[in-house]
């Protein structure tokens, strides 16, 4: 599926926003579902939004109402606009295509961007 490319990490106050941006451009449209993970110190990488080949978009409950899951008209590119983040939003924010959870191993494969810092302070 090529590379996947996150920008748009950084440090914020409680309460501010960032919007993380991600390249899919060498993902074919409507191949498979993208995604937004977070992985923070000490816990595994969870699933924060996706979007479905359909337009379909899901969201954890921790982010459902403040995170809104995008992607541009060409689909080249997907974004994840952060609002009312917390403290507890502090994690490395990935882009992923194709993400599927292992049950038995606990895990998710994908096809992974490298990941970029998102740190919210008190």
């Amino acid at each position: 599926q090529g590379q996947l490319v996150e920008s748009g990490g950084g440090s914020v106050q409680a309460g501010g926003s960032l919007q993380l941006s991600c390249t899919t451009a060498t993902v074919p449209p409507g191949s498979c579902e993208l995604g937004w993970f977070r992985e923070a110190p000490g816990k595994r990488r969870e699933l924060v939004s996706s979007i479905d080949v359909d337009g379909t978009t899901k969201y954890s409950d921790s982010v459902k109402g403040r995170f809104t899951i995008s992607q541009d008209t060409g689909k080249t590119a997907l974004y994840l606009q952060m609002n009312s983040l917390k403290t507890e939003d502090t994690a490395v924010y990935y882009c992923a295509a194709c993400a599927v959870y292992h049950e038995e191993q606990r895990i998710w494969q994908a096809y992974w961007g490298q990941g970029t810092n998102v740190t919210v302070s008190s």
